[in-house]
């Protein structure tokens, strides 16, 4: 395992249920989460194929399907289009779920948020007024 998906694995799997959303072809985080534990649902937008313990379940973050976002912990994204950073917080924040995503190369957030650099990625969390909120209001 490569030290970036390592540490954004170690990050994560402090969060027992989580929902990657825009997995595309890289499962390699959800693959380690999964590995150490925890419940990783993969979503997309198209059919993908996922390792043995990650559920998929295809669906669209502009017209989420809430069922997949109800139980999580936390909601993550790795290299989140721009596009997708409004609709994926909406998404977190209506599941009452923490919210980490990556940027698609050098692009800044779309949104406001706190950066966390591990191994050579930058992990956002998103802000509100300066703070950092957690699940159902508690930081993390």
């Amino acid at each position: 395992m490569n030290p970036t998906t390592a540490a954004l694995a170690a990050r994560l799997a402090r969060f027992d249920r989580l929902v990657e959303v825009g997995i595309g072809r890289r499962s390699e985080v959800a693959t380690a989460l999964a590995e150490s534990g925890s419940a990783v649902t993969a979503t997309d937008i198209h059919p993908r194929p996922v390792p043995a313990g990650i559920e998929f379940v295809r669906d669209d973050l502009t017209n989420p399907d809430m069922n997949i976002y109800a139980d999580a912990a936390a909601i993550y994204g790795l290299n989140l289009p721009r596009e997708l950073h409004h609709p994926a917080r909406e998404v977190a924040c209506e599941a009452g779920a923490a919210f980490f995503f990556t940027t698609l190369g050098g692009e800044f957030p779309a949104i406001e948020a706190t950066p966390e650099t591990l191994a050579d990625e930058t992990l956002y969390r998103p802000t509100i007024r300066g703070r950092t909120p957690g699940r159902r209001g508690k930081r993390v």
